[in-house]
């Protein structure tokens, strides 16, 4: 691969708009992470750890500690595979810098912003965590092969971002791993990160993807080593709690939970108000638990809404911010299929697509017994007395009765947050202006049912749907004669159905959907063809049916990150094709565009129907 780099990266980023930013070197840096938390005892110190031979870094149990200070490996000649330039603008960061070797030393991991010789500056660190793994109990896990580099501001939106390196190496958390990620799963990162966030799907963010030619990493097999450097406003994650918690730390979970609210979000102010009844008891650490509840409400609601499957909703993969978070063996629906899981692992479909919103819950309801002592406590939350030496014995009824009502409440209102964002989504989706109470089941329901028993495919149902003019569907006849744009290349699909009996379901439901638009698009009498009145259905498209096809396109993508697409860019990047990333990269970031400038045969052929031996793939975490 060597040689191809520099100038495919440039490439990619001179075909995207210019935009201001400042030199790394300028880019504001701060570690308010590491200023405010308490650091593992054993390397208190950033020069205690920069004195310490690298490999006595590497895996042990770490205590009353929220991270410990350690450096990434040095990689030996890093190679630049490509750099997201929205992620460089989102940063602050002036485009050109992506091509300096600063940068490249940076997201290798082989420049870190702290000077050994005056001990200032940042140095990098990996957070300590804990989890539940497919309901089970795992101790203590943290930031096994991610480090972190320093949080940086933007000049100009003013958000903090915390800049991180996965597959830097070894840290006191990575158990009986190598601290290394292999390039197939690093590229699979990259790519969805960013293609998540231009869906407008809260994500964890990627910049930039490295090679390590030089370090081969052991799996299933050898395969080429890989870092990606990505960033997000905070990396916390339910996880950091529930070690405390198993630990009895309550003195940090406060610590916690107070810099949560006053550092990574903007204030207890900012927070939610929780939904429980009227209760003068109900303390900042509620509305705090409320707030969490609700951003990842709203993110699982998104994920149902458009179809993705992250496959390891772990309580350590669980943001405290609703980001989606850690990708290792996710995937976006083909056929729409509620059962599926992409990931071969999970042979009880705890992660599968349908059960995201409960699984969320139920990590959700581990988050709500770390923080149940300070959400049951109420008013007394701030007693010195309380703070010093817990929960009287006289007390406990009461504080286990208000926790176990702020959580059930909260709960509610997860429910009520989680179904009010899908409607919204799914709402848009459809083309709708409007909400009635009827769409849920006449509409969203009974079209899921149909893809399901007709084994649709999810995104190409709505991407069509989307080119439909009303003139096209105006009677029952016509509802029939387009109904098989929706059928796979290969025809109709799904047991016992034939082209009639799927073609008559999809123009029911078509008939439902026609009248749901007239009522949000066309006013009475409006002519459809300059002659018919809307109630003709017949003629050409009006303008107000042109507004709304391109309001539907605009929220259901052409492209997806699907699994068969990712192989095969995986296989040709292993090739040394690197172009093909800067392909992926454009029509990611663009994903609802009709077609892209500059894209080969591959804007056509990666938003056609998938084959049929690459459909709801599955993968491992072997990463």
């Amino acid at each position: 691969m060597n040689g191809h780099l520099s100038s495919s990266a440039a490439n990619g980023l001179k075909q995207n708009k210019a935009h201001e930013g400042v030199s790394l070197e300028d880019l504001p840096k701060s570690n308010v992470f590491t200023s405010n938390l308490p650091v593992d005892e054993k390397f208190p110190t950033p020069l205690s750890s920069y004195d310490a031979p690298r490999n006595a870094l590497g895996p042990r149990m770490v205590k009353n500690a929220t991270y410990t200070y350690v450096r990434p490996e040095e990689v030996e000649e890093p190679e630049l595979l490509a750099v997201s330039p929205r992620a460089l603008h989102d940063i602050g960061l002036h485009p050109s810098e992506a091509t300096s070797a600063e940068f490249t030393a940076l997201v290798a991991g082989n420049k870190i912003f702290w000077d050994p010789s005056t001990n200032t500056g940042i140095y990098p660190w990996a957070q300590c965590y804990g989890g539940w793994q497919f309901g089970s109990w795992a101790g203590q896990l943290g930031d096994g092969r991610a480090i972190s580099l320093f949080e940086s501001t933007n000049h100009t939106s003013g958000v903090r971002y915390e800049i991180q390196l996965k597959g830097a190496g070894r840290t006191p958390y990575s158990r009986f791993a190598d601290g290394k990620a292999v390039l197939r799963s690093s590229i699979r990162e990259f790519l969805v990160s960013e293609y998540l966030n231009a869906l407008k799907i809260p994500t964890t963010r990627a910049l930039a993807l490295t090679l390590t030619p030089k370090a081969q990493v052991r799996r299933e097999r050898m395969e080429p080593g890989a870092i990606v450097c990505r960033f997000a406003q905070s990396w916390l994650r339910i996880g950091t709690f529930d070690i405390l918690r198993a630990r009895g730390d309550r003195a940090l979970i406060r610590h916690l939970a107070t810099y949560l609210a006053e550092h990574v979000f903007s204030g207890w102010e900012s927070l939610t108000p929780s939904p429980a009844p009227s209760d003068p008891e109900i303390n900042r650490f509620s509305h705090l638990y409320s707030h969490i509840v609700r951003l990842n409400a709203r993110t699982v609601a998104a994920w149902q809404a458009y179809g993705f499957t992250n496959g390891v909703l772990n309580t350590d993969n669980t943001s405290l911010l609703g980001l989606s978070l850690d990708f290792g063996p996710f995937a976006f629906l083909d056929n729409f299929d509620p059962a599926y899981t992409p990931n071969h692992d999970d042979h009880l479909l705890r992660y599968a697509y349908r059960a995201q919103p409960s699984v969320i819950w139920w990590n959700l309801v581990r988050l709500g017994e770390s923080l149940g002592e300070l959400i049951g406590a109420g008013s007394k939350v701030d007693d010195p007395t309380f703070i010093s030496s817990g929960v009287s014995e006289s007390f406990t009824p009461e504080l286990i009765s208000r926790a176990e009502t702020l959580i059930e409440a909260a709960g509610e209102d997860y429910k009520a947050t989680f179904l009010a964002e899908y409607k919204r989504l799914m709402t848009l989706r459809l083309g709708l202006k409007t909400q009635k109470e009827s769409d849920f089941e006449d509409l969203m329901s009974e079209l899921l049912d149909t893809m399901e028993a007709l084994e649709l495919d999810f995104h190409h149902f709505f991407r069509r749907l989307s080119a439909l003019s009303l003139a096209e569907i105006g009677t029952h006849e016509k509802r029939l004669a387009v109904a098989p744009r929706f059928f796979h290349e290969e025809g109709v699909t799904g047991v016992g159905n034939t082209v009639e009996s799927a073609s008559e379901r999809i123009a029911k439901w078509l008939g439902l959907w026609e009248k749901r638009v007239r009522e949000d698009w066309v006013s009475d009498g409006e002519p459809v063809n300059g002659n018919e009145p809307a109630n003709g259905s017949s003629g050409t498209v009006t303008p107000a049916d042109t507004e709304r096809q391109r309001a539907m396109e605009a929220v259901n993508p052409n492209f997806v990150a699907r699994g068969w697409v990712l192989d095969e860019i995986i296989e040709r990047v292993s090739r040394g094709d690197l172009e093909v990333l800067q392909t992926a990269m454009k029509m990611g970031d663009a994903p609802f565009e009709k077609r892209w400038e500059g894209v080969g045969e591959e804007g056509e052929r990666w938003v056609r129907d998938p084959p049929r031996g690459g459909r709801m793939k599955m993968c491992s975490c072997s990463s």
